[in-house]
């Protein structure tokens, strides 16, 4: 598809007080982010009252001392003769991009009603394609700003091996606030130390000489938001807390547990077992300490945990799948405070592991939201320290990039978080209008999870579903009960 923008200039912005960090080692949860592509998020926001020719300076000024504050973001990654990959902080700079669309305007970019995401929003985001291993040289984040006809769109991209949602809307929020205040009074300053639970020893190799994407990125697909206000989620929850008895549902012991060098592979037995999720399987995962069988919830399920719950169930019943087949519902989590002793909640780094779930499509189906919801719940209440210290020694073992992807298409991969702070931004004239993001990371059964922009409780959802699932989607009932259409 032709572009819908025209680059009115590049340029590369440094930090404005040269860095004094020296290099950082990427950690064991930095590494197998190596194979993943940039994090692109960004803000739709109303016509600033600068003229362009204003804005543009005064957002780069605002970028460079932003900088000074997150020098890794400035550097360049680097890899030693040992195999060891650092972050040097040599402030090389990150590059700027303006660009202009102003024959797009806001209603275009985020229109009212049941519209997918438009592909014009897909081309407010640079670095489309780049893998985080593509730090060795090229910049580490990139900021593009588009003109609209009644606005702007400011878009950042930033390496996946250097940041997690955590670490990216710190320094996005810090770039707003230095641009509206001058200076950075409310948003917490970050930690670099880059000790998420281990120096590791571990180095990755790549016999083609860097990691490749692990999906297909010209798969079709459809992408849209479903918005879920917080009315909607509380009922959900309210469902989900009522108990219910839980049987053929197994808990995967640690996030690694398709990465590890264990005598039986997870993924390769799931699989195989394309059509029949027998017993056999069970007893084998169950006998070498993969999986354990379900217990009753201890804690309330949580708004999300039930919201999850339902997609779970919607899309697998979307997909048709017959009964038997495995499906797995995978959630990225914060580790910050999962550990003893915590680690900053502003570690600026990568701080995440993703907790698979597996159950029979035909279970998640038929049974009720409640059964769905307390086995997601299980999972994530277990992955305490121990939990997350026994995934990294599992990695250290046979060390790779994380794979990203739908590769038996059953599988749904959640990120993000409705608890990231993405509207706690004002670049100098009011809050966002709309958050969206790129291209990167996209496949069948990847989900991303926004707050909803009144900050109430309400939830975003934006789903990546292959075409004939996302209509299977759309049309039941049981799903679009609990989602609001909503004008921008």
């Amino acid at each position: 598809m032709p572009s819908l923008l025209t680059i009115v200039s590049r340029s590369t912005i440094t930090p404005t007080h040269k860095s004094s960090l020296g290099n950082l080692k990427l950690s064991v949860s930095d590494l197998p982010m190596l194979s993943c592509q940039y994090i692109q998020k960004g803000v739709l926001l109303t016509r600033p009252p600068l003229t362009i020719d204003l804005l543009i300076p005064h957002l780069k000024r605002s970028l460079s001392r932003t900088l000074t504050h997150f020098p890794p973001l400035a550097g360049r990654l680097s890899t030693d003769a040992d195999g060891f990959v650092y972050i040097a902080c040599n402030d090389a700079g990150v590059e700027f991009v303006h660009a202009n669309a102003t024959h797009v305007s806001i209603r275009d970019a985020v229109p009212s009603g049941a519209a997918d995401v438009p592909y014009a929003v897909k081309e407010f985001f640079t670095f489309d394609g780049a893998i985080s291993y593509n730090g060795h040289f090229k910049p580490i984040a990139a900021v593009q700003v588009t003109e609209l006809a009644d606005g702007v769109f400011i878009g950042c991209s930033v390496n996946h091996a250097v940041t997690d949602g955590t670490s990216f809307w710190n320094f996005f929020n810090t770039f707003a606030e230095l641009s509206k205040a001058g200076v950075c009074k409310v948003t917490p300053q970050p930690d670099f130390r880059r000790n998420f639970v281990k120096e590791t020893k571990a180095v990755l190799n790549f016999p083609d000489g860097s990691p490749k994407v692990t999906f297909d990125v010209n798969a079709p697909m459809r992408e849209r938001i479903f918005h879920f206000s917080r009315e909607a989620i509380l009922k959900l929850k309210s469902i989900a807390n009522h108990h219910s008895t839980n049987n053929n549902v197994y808990v995967i012991m640690s996030k690694q547990a398709t990465n590890t060098n264990t005598n039986t592979n997870t993924t390769e037995i799931l699989g195989k077992q394309s059509n029949d999720w027998t017993s056999k399987v069970v007893n084998q995962l169950y006998k070498n300490g993969t999986i354990k069988p379900a217990a009753p919830p201890a804690t309330e399920i949580s708004s999300f945990q039930s919201l999850c719950a339902q997609l779970w169930r919607s899309v697998t019943r979307a997909r048709k799948l017959p009964a038997g087949k495995p499906t797995t519902f995978r959630m990225a989590v914060n580790c910050r405070h999962r550990l003893e002793p915590k680690i900053d909640a502003y570690y600026f780094g990568n701080a995440i592991q993703s907790i698979p779930t597996v159950a029979a499509a035909g279970d998640v189906v038929s049974k009720d939201l409640r059964w769905c919801a307390e086995a997601l719940h299980r999972n994530v209440v277990a992955h305490d320290d121990s939990t997350v210290r026994r995934g990294v020694e599992e990695w250290e073992k046979n060390p790779r990039c994380f794979p990203l992807g739908n590769f038996d298409g059953a599988m749904i991969t959640m990120g993000s978080s409705p608890r990231f702070p993405m509207y706690n931004n004002d670049f100098g004239w009011g809050r966002p209008v709309a958050v969206r993001s790129g291209k990167a990371n996209k496949f069948d059964g990847k989900i991303s999870a926004f707050p909803g922009r009144d900050g109430d409780g309400s939830v975003d959802l934006e789903v990546c579903l292959a075409p004939e699932t996302m209509a299977g989607l759309e049309s039941d009932p049981e799903f679009m009960e609990y989602v609001s259409i909503v004008d921008q």
